[in-house]
């Protein structure tokens, strides 16, 4: 069997179905590829890191959950990523289970953990008593249904899978829309290598991630100051722990602007000049393609007339 081009391939969080495949089929250049399943985010960045892959493609936040921890955690220890693309996947979930299975006969079901956080009520609601195993993907708790159906028999009843997973698997569909929120949305980013930085848009994100020097009153705000000053808002702060003693975090920060902009590049040089360890994770499009609106004061032409002035200053000539 022939060995796949690596520069063919893009990893994904699989089996086929997964809100993480939908996320990979939004790619232009992905399309007519090889899509590789993998079972977890270690597993897509390593397929990266070991050049099994091109790029791969990976959960990073929901707005119903926050951040991904797992995601956050592998772009802080694995060197040499970078986001190349984000996109973004509505998400809602149905319940399913093999056919003859009535919503009566539901006990225990099969869910991935996100999944599982994300349909509490109607879960609540229409199975109070019931037991949850959880599983490795959403598209993985209903293919469980084939190995050891019922709870007399230590598996699932039903699981709770993406809509459309019947056209994968032969199942029925007990109940449609049982997600809390109907708006739920998830952020997917498409990770390759350490590329050189792409132009900006002016409908930019850029992510990085940040140590705190020490632990102390006001370090956080300092940090935080570095990107008020020049007027960069943040999009996403989450903090995660570093992982080496109780009371140490990173920060996982999403700028709206580009690297090129200069006041993004200005403030990460403040970040830079602050922080022990700053992770600078890539500049990429942003996935509504909304232009990032910021005050006048810190259009680029600002920044290069101080650096003119300073120079002149240097320079004697004023």
């Amino acid at each position: 069997m022939p060995e796949t081009d690596a520069s063919e391939t893009y990893s994904y969080l699989g089996p086929a179905g997964t809100f993480t495949e939908a996320a990979l089929a939004q790619v232009p250049q992905a399309m007519g590829k090889t899509w590789r399943s993998v079972n977890n985010v270690g597993e897509a960045l390593d397929d990266v890191v070991n050049g099994h892959s091109v790029a791969a493609m990976i959960a990073i936040e929901n707005s119903v959950e926050g951040g991904v921890s797992a995601t956050q955690d592998a772009l802080a220890n694995i060197p040499g990523l970078r986001i190349i693309g984000e996109y973004l996947v509505p998400v809602n979930f149905v319940l399913v289970a093999v056919p003859g299975t009535t919503l009566a006969d539901v006990k225990v079901l099969n869910a991935h953990p996100v999944a599982y956080a994300q349909c509490h009520l109607w879960l609540d609601a229409n199975l109070p008593s019931h037991g949850h195993i959880p599983a490795t993907s959403n598209v993985a708790a209903a293919a469980s249904l084939f190995e050891a159906t019922g709870s007399a028999s230590g598996g699932a009843d039903a699981a709770i899978a993406p809509p459309g997973i019947t056209a994968h698997h032969d199942l029925v569909v007990l109940a449609e829309n049982i997600g809390d929120n109907p708006n739920a949305v998830t952020r997917f980013v498409l990770v390759s290598r350490t590329v050189p930085t792409p132009p900006a848009t002016g409908a930019d994100k850029t992510s990085i991630i940040a140590e705190l020097p020490d632990d102390r009153a006001g370090a956080l705000l300092e940090m935080l100051e570095q990107f008020a000053t020049r007027g960069v808002n943040m999009s996403l702060l989450e903090s995660r722990p570093i992982g080496d003693a109780l009371g140490r975090y990173r920060f996982v920060i999403d700028l709206d602007g580009h690297l090129l902009d200069e006041r993004v590049a200005d403030a990460l040089l403040g970040v830079r000049r602050f922080s022990p360890k700053v992770i600078f994770l890539g500049s990429y499009p942003r996935a509504d393609r909304d232009p990032v609106r910021f005050d006048a004061r810190y259009e680029n032409e600002i920044f290069s007339e101080a650096r003119d002035w300073l120079d002149r200053l240097e320079r004697g000539l004023e």
